[in-house]
């Protein structure tokens, strides 16, 4: 199997990161009037299929630009996500191989091996077009024999769906065959998204925030990413919909969520965690939108960068019955 490039990466966009030190603890509060009835969502049939039976993606290898609606099966035995990258014009996955593999194979392995300052010192060694690659959105992490459903706007180009998640040796899933090239067409879909039942604001200064309470049964979210910017592991931040058991800890939670930690985003996930989907890496000003059929139970939208507490990205909640 051919391999591709390493990308934690595709996200490592600069290096002059601003630690935010601002402490956001807001919790969301509504009065039991905004309480809404259970939706009457239904699941969309106009829709792109991905596929993952091991360590690919199952696809169509063109699709039209505008607004596409993806149903994302993971029938692995592993937790995924998809993102799509939008390449710069010129460069393909093949410059990934010359330009940008060594390099991450040289700053992972002294990660992983307990040596972040190395490591990310030697991602100054990344071309410049790197930093040109944009982060179109795609579906939040999805538990084994799950399925994620996800509608998002692209633009004509050429870019690299891919998963990053960790093998239990560290490896990203990318290096093992989970990067594909997706070619998106100047001839527009046509389509529209579904209308939200529950609005999520994504902010890095504000945290994240939702206009009701989150209520039992089939419900289309639609993520607002009011601003952007790369945190202190480099990560834009998303939204991922999490269902949490009794058992389950926030910390390990919170802690796996950080790729730069050696066990962080790394097989298998925290025991009692299992992950829904959501809103991957979009540029400020995006919207996208996720399905999710709700059981009663202890749920958290978490986003995919360190001390998401501190930060207002973790948020837990409850769907009553």
């Amino acid at each position: 199997m051919k391999k591709i490039n390493k990308p934690v990466f595709l996200l490592l966009m600069a290096f002059s990161v601003l630690f935010n030190c601002k402490n956001d603890k807001k919790t969301e509060t509504f009065e039991e009037t905004t309480v809404i009835e259970e939706s009457l969502v239904e699941e969309p049939s106009n829709v792109i299929d991905i596929v993952t039976r091991s360590m690919e993606f199952q696809s169509v290898d063109t699709i039209p630009s505008g607004w596409n609606t993806f149903k994302y099966q993971n029938l692995s035995n592993e937790t995924h996500f998809f993102l799509l990258d939008k390449y710069p014009e010129g460069k393909t996955v093949e410059n990934t191989l010359t330009d940008v593999a060594p390099v991450f194979e040289e700053g992972m392995d002294l990660i992983n091996e307990g040596k972040s300052n190395e490591g990310f010192a030697a991602f100054g060694k990344l071309p410049e077009w790197f930093g040109k690659i944009v982060f179109s959105g795609g579906s939040g992490l999805i538990a084994p024999k799950h399925t994620a459903i996800t509608t998002i706007k692209l633009d004509p180009g050429y870019y690299i769906m891919e998963c990053y998640v960790k093998m239990p040796n560290g490896k990203f899933h990318t290096l093992m065959g989970m990067a594909k090239p997706i070619i998106v067409l100047e001839k527009d879909s046509g389509n529209s998204p579904a209308e939200a039942t529950v609005n999520i604001t994504l902010s890095g200064e504000e945290g994240i925030s939702y206009d009701k309470i989150i209520t039992k049964g089939k419900q289309v979210f639609s993520v607002f990413v009011k601003d952007q910017k790369p945190h202190e592991n480099f990560i834009w931040h998303d939204v991922n919909l999490v269902k949490l058991s009794e058992s389950a800890s926030e910390e390990a939670l919170e802690k796996w969520m950080d790729w730069a930690h050696p066990k962080g985003l790394i097989t298998p996930v925290p025991e009692g965690v299992t992950f829904l989907g959501g809103v991957n890496d979009m540029p400020a000003g995006s919207t996208g939108y996720f399905y999710a059929d709700l059981k009663p139970g202890k749920y958290a939208l978490i986003s995919e960068v360190p001390n998401t507490k501190s930060k207002g990205l973790f948020k837990v909640f409850q769907v009553k019955n």
